[in-house]
């Protein structure tokens, strides 16, 4: 199955991804970015994958960027988009567009603890327990259904570095385990709502 894969930084996700490509059957058609200096890019291109570039200040709206976004994936023709650490918040435009096609990762047990500095709030909250989740794409941010969870424990001697990188092991498992359910049309998204695997709500 063709894929976008959407970033906006170092890409470690992006690279458990390609590392696993052949075995979730899964083609990366290209990599987009909205940060020319992302090294994602750098990993996309090692591995022989096209990659582009759109500058968020070449654009008067959110809506604007997300049409050239819009034109690039369906140039592609990919029939899901993955977001692996991008940082933009996608307009309603966009995910109309790719409603039940977007799988989005992210550094929590949401609904715990959506948008930036996961790992600090964890610390901050007193958390045990901290992870990641991986979930379909809605309008509301680190929102839609959750179709996977992995879980880490909070250690006292843990800073919001040693924590990431505990969560990071996590993603890169469960990351490429979910596209791979995808990929298998075994994940689907019903009713706008419901996560399902195999036709059983998750």
């Amino acid at each position: 199955m063709k894929a976008v894969i959407l970033i906006s930084g170092n890409g470690s996700n992006l690279q458990s991804i390609i590392d696993n490509a052949d075995r979730i059957d899964l083609q990366i058609s290209c990599v987009i970015s909205n940060n020319k200096n992302a090294f994602g890019l750098k990993r996309a291109e090692s591995s022989k994958i096209q990659t582009y570039i759109i500058e968020p200040e070449l654009f008067n709206s959110k809506e604007a960027f997300d049409r050239e976004l819009i034109s690039i994936i369906n140039q592609d023709g990919a029939e899901l988009i993955v977001l692996a650490g991008y940082m933009r918040v996608l307009t309603p435009v966009f995910i109309s567009n790719y409603f039940g096609k977007i799988l989005n990762i992210h550094p929590s047990l949401l609904p715990k603890f959506p948008g930036l500095n996961t790992h600090q709030k964890a610390i901050d909250a007193s958390e045990k327990i901290h992870g990641a989740s991986v979930h379909f794409v809605t309008d509301k941010l680190d929102d839609g259904p959750i179709i996977c969870q992995e879980s880490v424990t909070i250690e006292a001697i843990d800073t919001a570095k040693t924590l990431s990188d505990k969560v990071l092991k996590k993603e890169h498992i469960i990351f490429p385990k979910v596209i791979h359910w995808y990929t298998q049309r075994r994940l689907k998204l019903i009713n706008n709502i419901t996560a399902t695997l195999d036709g059983k709500i998750l």
